[in-house]
């Protein structure tokens, strides 16, 4: 088919290089004579989306040249954001303007609702030949089930963990890593001055990408989820790392998943649409236990949601053009149901893979009695320093 109107999205948390990504969806679909429809907080827009002769501005706001000219100077994302499940919406979070007899048609188990139909139908009502989904796996995973449905649809990831499964390199990540570097950089004093032990938390829940290359680019222990760590272990080397030290401090960078072996920890607060609950800090949990079993004073510092805030570094923002660029050329071509990705150090794209996160492969990119990145043996390996993808 004809690509003629082409919606686009960005859902889950926010990354660096987001408006430069729907910037470029714009600008390369002008060319093509393609108009753009933004859809404002991810699948909540189309869920929630109002009925009426004109578009609901709450959700939906028309793009062009001169709308999107400035957004690739910040971070964030213009057209906003939701962790919104279509395919497991709870019974708090139902869009108002749909009829209750329709909602309890699509009621699939106590409190959990597929709504699924009411967004069709809103692709329908907004003349979409074509959908742009940008996100992490969660935003991704619901991506499938409209490719699966029939809607055209070219996915677009991103997230700073980089952990989506069948590409080397997710929007955020470079710039998640340059910020992460440059904050730890600067704490080093405070550490250095008080002679301490720190613990630097970086977001990771599934898969420590995030850590791993903090600490290649910091020269730093780290744990990761993908490897249960032995704490005494740890502790000791730290120690060690502390005394050898002319400014006797040492540190490492914790994953919010790590965790130590025979170690769990609660959770707290509501799941959100995808079933994810916050995880009481590993970074205050460990710093008290390094503390408690070194006898050496040790800092807590949350290096989370700032790693995400801010405009994307070149490196983000030259992926997220890319990735947006031949995502429309991806429709122009009618090549749907795919997502664009790095494969093999390459721009390239695959199917839009399964829900999971990808992981580190531990016994080639860890050092797990060192906790350390593993630096030897890299010739032949993408720029990324990852695993190819198949």
């Amino acid at each position: 088919m004809t690509i003629k109107r082409v919606g686009i999205l960005t859902g889950g948390g926010d990354v660096p290089g987001l408006n430069s990504a729907i910037k470029s969806v714009v600008f390369r679909g002008t060319e093509l004579g393609i108009q753009t429809i933004g859809i404002r907080r991810g699948w909540e827009g189309l869920t929630h989306l109002r009925p009426g002769p004109e578009p609901d501005p709450d959700y939906v706001v028309p793009l062009d040249r001169i709308n999107t000219r400035t957004i690739d100077r910040t971070g964030g994302t213009w057209l906003h954001s939701s962790r919104t499940n279509p395919k497991k919406m709870r019974a708090g979070r139902l869009p108002s303007v749909v009829p209750t007899e329709r909602l309890a048609s699509m009621q699939t188990a106590e409190g959990i609702y597929d709504l699924t139909p009411v967004v069709l139908e809103n692709i329908e009502r907004l003349r979409l030949d074509a959908l742009v989904s940008i996100g992490g796996d969660d935003t991704l995973s619901y991506s499938k089930v409209l490719a699966n449905a029939g809607v055209p649809i070219i996915a677009i990831p991103k997230t700073m963990d980089n952990d989506v499964k069948e590409t080397e390199y997710c929007i955020g990540f470079s710039t998640a890593i340059t910020r992460a570097k440059d904050a730890i950089n600067r704490q080093r004093t405070t550490i250095g001055s008080h002679e301490r032990i720190g613990v630097f938390r970086v977001f990771g829940r599934n898969a420590g990408f995030t850590a791993l290359y903090t600490a290649y680019v910091t020269s730093a222990r780290c744990v990761i989820p993908e490897h249960r760590f032995d704490l005494g272990r740890l502790v000791d080397v730290l120690v060690e790392d502390r005394r050898n030290n002319p400014s006797r401090y040492s540190f490492v960078i914790a994953s919010e998943g790590a965790l130590p072996v025979g170690m769990e920890l609660q959770e707290v607060g509501e799941a959100d649409a995808y079933g994810h609950r916050h995880k009481a800090s590993i970074g205050e949990v460990l710093a008290e236990e390094i503390r408690r079993r070194s006898g050496v004073e040790t800092i807590a510092s949350e290096l989370t949601y700032d790693l995400r805030s801010g405009e994307p570094d070149a490196l983000d923002q030259m992926v997220a053009i890319t990735f947006a660029i031949s995502a429309v050329e991806l429709l122009e071509d009618g090549r749907t149901g795919q997502m664009v990705a790095i494969r093999d150090g390459r721009y390239g794209y695959c199917p839009i893979p399964d829900p999971g996160a990808r992981t580190v492969d531990v016994d080639r990119f860890y050092n797990v009695a060192r906790f350390r990145p593993t630096y030897t043996d890299r010739l032949g390996l993408p720029l990324f320093l990852t695993q190819t993808v198949s």
